[in-house]
């Protein structure tokens, strides 16, 4: 039966989740239960796009994703793939009729970073975090509005906002692997090499600005996506947090973690905030 199938695609949409980043993982399990596999698929797709790009690097990078690519846009097509993790992808994408414009972008953006090294203007750079991270949000987003097209419209703005916040706050953070390891450069008009307080204090208040834009959508999330989302944004600030307090330097040579204790932490206070609706 492709029940079972389906079933086993999804499992391994949420395997893959909770793999790679327990504290997406931590924050989808705060969803509510209708949407919560559909964001799972979604996680699991673009992880594996990612890790292609940045992961695989004794095989051919180009030829993987050229296959991945292909893979994708015919399980689009046929509503089915056996790779149960494009599979889980697609019947999420048709269930909420995810526009395909957004996975171009997704996949035009994880092909850049198979040959582009740095982005030396706003715009180069800005084209990237749209189609690395603002179009997640949006993916994100068709699910949590469930085809509430005037809600979509609304929230638009901040979910883009909210997914360049989160993908900023991986750059800073990532800082010495994409430059040592992959020798990627993302910030224009920043020397990485001679990074300082005054470049770094630049780079938190564009951070600070997308954050404030993202919780204004959050307000306004309905009521099974808000909390788990909130979860993210109260991480991902904490992280953002410890990077301002953190010297240069230390940015360059270490990647800044929020430890295991203090994510429960977060999550114990954002439980309290949305039960007192302060979000």
């Amino acid at each position: 039966m492709k029940r079972i199938f389906d079933n086993v695609s999804y499992a391994c949409s949420k395997l893959v989740t909770e793999s790679y980043s327990t504290s997406f993982s931590l924050a989808t399990k705060m969803l509510g239960t209708s949407i919560r596999a559909d964001i799972y698929n979604i996680y699991g797709f673009v992880r594996f796009a990612d890790e292609i790009v940045d992961t695989f690097h004794d095989y051919e990078k180009e030829l993987l994703f050229e296959n991945f690519e292909k893979e994708l846009y015919l399980s689009l097509e046929q509503k089915i793939s056996l790779n149960p993790i494009l599979n889980s992808f697609q019947y999420t994408f048709h269930k909420y009729n995810i526009p395909l414009h957004l996975v171009e972008a997704f996949m035009k953006s994880m092909r850049m970073d198979l040959t582009k090294k740095q982005y030396a203007t706003d715009q180069e750079y800005k084209e990237y975090i749209y189609g690395s991270a603002d179009v997640v949000g949006l993916m994100c987003l068709c699910v949590f509005v469930n085809g509430n097209e005037k809600k979509y419209n609304e929230l638009k703005e901040s979910a883009m906002a909210l997914g360049s916040a989160f993908q900023k706050v991986n750059f800073l953070r990532d800082l010495k692997a994409d430059y040592e390891l992959l020798e990627r450069s993302y910030f224009p008009n920043t020397n990485l090499l001679e990074l300082d307080e005054e470049s770094k204090k630049r780079i938190v208040s564009e951070i600070e600005a997308d954050f404030a834009q993202g919780f204004y959508g959050i307000e306004r999330l309905p009521d099974e996506a808000k909390f788990g989302v909130y979860t993210a944004f109260k991480y991902y600030k904490k992280l953002l947090q410890k990077l301002q307090k953190t010297p240069p330097l230390e940015i360059k040579n270490t990647r800044i973690r929020v430890p295991n204790y203090q994510k429960f932490g977060l999550l114990a206070k954002s439980y309290v905030n949305y039960k007192l609706q302060l979000v």
